[in-house]
């Protein structure tokens, strides 16, 4: 009978059952994805892998923890802040603290936190009001019109009424959506019922006051939670985070000894991707020069190729760059901890508690551990002041530290306003005295692990897809009186490559002595690791659109790529839009970045190609982009009317915010409408994605 299923149709609906099954449960019991990188440094440090659960209430209840902070952390200041909180509720308050990142855990529990557990959010706010990378997933559960909670609550029905919990931000108030990650994960929380416990803070990195801003925050914070959780505080003894031993048994030699490779498969020479923020790909610069014409100046161009490798970007994406602390800088901090003629030493680093990470492999070295590891050459915070005075050589010299970590205003005239990093700090508080006492482990606490830097990508993915290019400003100066050179560590690791690229025999730029052919000589040959990061900063999808670019200085390096991009679009056939740009630097016989390429674009694109420069220095009077913007508005307008992207790259505090003020005013002006709707027609772009921004701070 025609109703009937023959054999056939039922091993073809039974087929089609199995193969939806196995679709909507890939991912969840099977072929689940596993970072190759997630445990390589709690298994080098000795723990064992149990079998990582997802559930943080488990954990905590595993571990006796009834404080956990979550981090939501791009550049690791998130991440220092959480490690800071952790260890002073314990050492002050008598929590027992863990310290989680938000992408290692699940969130569908969070209505089953009992009320005697807090939780702390620390969340860093990226680009343009978005969740840092490893925040993504719980941002995104978290609000949610419907958070899918494991007893089936709606946000009616107050599904965290027990939550307790801590908000952080981290911010830049030279961004529109500022410090937007906590203000919006606050509001979902206390939506679905949680107690927030003391204000939700936020710190202000456009405004230089992230630190301040951090200390002001917690000590009211602490104060609330002490009385909501009747906690009694106590006097705070340091208590090591991480336990260090002197290993005579093994020796620099010795092929398990890490000298600063960042996991095992480099450690034997096998590395392979995925290569991300976890596990640098080792890459060969093929190609690097100077762009500036001032001999008190560097810029440098560098072509780095991933042809070798399953790396690829698009157009507008970031290149991270792992940097190497200069040597001048690591012998200064051995110097002073007493640890210089040590700093060959083998020693295991393991954490004291089982939720402790210790953030990179041993067994190593205090060498390679303060050269590829620590940011040493970054601003000494405050309340790091205060952690390491009771460990002063002498009782003068403690006294005085004490006082910088107490007053906010003798720190900032004495330390901050000469951007000491900690060795120097602690050199000149002791006149080039060692402080011996200092346990190394408080440094590995209170120093955040050195970050990657993130450049923007210079080329088109389309015209080279296996080159990267770099536009990078050397950054190094003497402040007047300052014994030390300033900042810098990337760029001026890059120079020494980019010497010894050129025939350099000893690489030495302003003194600061890198060690260029890396670990175990893995880098010899001009090579340095790096990452991709993917970028939301990207040219239209239809290239007949037309653009408009805002990029002084190193500003306008996405902008070579997006123009270099409709170049070879060009000379390809295609149809390529009405491309302007603008760019400023000081002096057009000086700093006139790809001078000669220009000519090149404007060959391949005619009539659909304008530049605009401001040479600030070059006239009786400065002109800056912002100038030959207001001159061309009408132009802009027109094009803006055409549906045009605007795009800006630079300096956040300055440039970008004006120019965003200006492109309100010229729409409004030009359209005939008040200034408040011109603003409001910048903010429709911006939500659009019509008006874009790579910008720092």
């Amino acid at each position: 009978m025609a109703s009937q299923l023959d054999t056939l149709d039922i091993v073809v609906l039974v087929a089609l059952l199995l193969g939806t099954i196995a679709y909507f449960t890939k991912g969840t019991y099977w072929a689940i994805a596993k970072d190759p990188y997630g445990n390589s440094l709690a298994l080098a440090n000795g723990h064992k892998n149990t079998g990582r659960t997802r559930n943080f209430l488990e954990k905590m209840d595993e571990t006796g923890k009834n404080c956990i902070v979550f981090y939501g952390s791009q550049t690791g200041t998130a991440e220092d802040y959480a490690n800071r909180l952790a260890k002073e509720g314990h050492s002050r308050f008598g929590l027992d603290t863990m310290v989680a990142d938000l992408e290692d855990y699940d969130f569908d529990n969070l209505d089953l936190v009992p009320e005697d557990k807090v939780v702390f959010y620390i969340l860093a706010t990226y680009g343009e009001g978005e969740p840092t990378d490893n925040a993504v997933d719980f941002y995104e559960f978290v609000t949610t019109e419907e958070p899918a909670f494991s007893e089936g609550q709606s946000p009616e029905e107050k599904p965290l009424a027990k939550l307790k919990f801590v908000a952080f931000g981290l911010g830049n108030n030279t961004y529109e959506h500022y410090n937007s990650m906590v203000r919006n994960v606050n509001t979902a929380l206390e939506k679905c019922g949680a107690t927030r416990i003391g204000e939700a803070g936020e710190g202000d990195d456009g405004a230089g006051t992230m630190e301040e801003d951090f200390l002001a925050w917690k000590e009211p914070m602490w104060a609330s939670l002490a009385e909501t959780m009747n906690l009694e505080e106590r006097e705070a003894v340091y208590e090591p985070t991480f336990e260090i031993t002197e290993r005579s048994d093994l020796t620099i030699e010795d092929d398990t000894v890490y000298v600063g490779e960042p996991n095992k498969n480099h450690l034997e020479g096998k590395s392979q991707g995925p290569y991300n923020a976890a596990n640098p790909y080792i890459a060969p610069i093929v190609e690097s020069k100077e762009l500036f014409h001032d001999p008190q100046r560097n810029c440098l161009h560098m072509e780095i190729d991933i042809g070798n490798t399953n790396l690829k970007y698009t157009t507008g994406d970031h290149i991270a760059v792992w940097p190497t602390n200069a040597g001048m800088e690591v012998d200064r901090f051995l110097k002073v901890l007493g640890l210089y003629e040590k700093r060959n030493n083998v020693i295991t680093v393991k954490g004291t508690d089982p939720t402790a990470r210790v953030p990179f492999p041993s067994p190593t070295t205090y060498d390679a551990i303060v050269r590829y590891h620590m940011e040493i050459c970054a601003p000494v915070s405050r309340q790091f002041v205060s952690q390491i005075a009771p460990f002063a050589p002498t009782e003068e010299i403690k006294k005085s530290m004490t006082a910088l970590g107490s007053d906010k205003d003798l720190f900032h005239k004495e330390v901050a306003d000469w951007s000491l990093n900690i060795a120097q700090l602690l050199e000149t508080q002791s006149k080039g005295t060692a402080w011996p006492a200092a346990p190394f482990s408080l440094f590995i606490e209170g120093l955040n692990k050195i970050q990657p830097r993130y450049y923007s990508i210079s080329s088109s993915s389309h015209a080279q897809p296996t080159k990267v290019a770099i536009t990078a400003v050397v950054e190094s100066m003497h402040k007047p009186k300052a014994p030390h050179v300033l900042k810098g560590v990337t760029t001026n690791y890059l120079l020494a490559l980019k010497q010894k690229q050129h025939g350099e025999a000893n690489p030495d730029p302003h003194g600061l002595n890198y060690e260029l052919n890396g670990p175990r000589n893995k880098y010899d040959g001009i090579h340095v690791p790096v990452h991709i990061r993917h970028s939301n900063f990207k040219l239209p999808s239809d290239p007949a659109k037309p653009i408009i670019m805002v990029g002084p200085g190193t500003g306008v390096a996405p902008f070579r790529a997006f123009v270099q991009e409709r170049a070879a679009l060009a000379r390809e056939g295609q149809t390529v839009g009405k491309t302007i740009l603008f760019f400023g630097c000081r002096k057009q016989s000086e700093d006139f970045l790809y001078a000669d390429e220009w000519k090149q674009y404007a060959a391949d694109l005619g009539d659909n190609f304008e530049m605009h420069t401001a040479f600030s220095r070059d006239g009786p009077k400065k002109v800056y982009v912002q100038h030959k913007i207001t001159e061309q508005a009408k132009a802009i307008n027109d094009l803006l009317l055409k549906r045009a992207y605007f795009y800006v790259c630079g300096d956040a505090a300055n440039m970008a915010r004006d120019v965003n003020t200006l492109l309100g005013k010229i729409i409004s002006e030009q359209r005939g409408w008040p200034e408040s709707k011109g603003e409001e027609e910048v903010k429709r772009m911006r939500a659009s994605n019509q008006y874009q921004e790579d910008v720092w701070s």
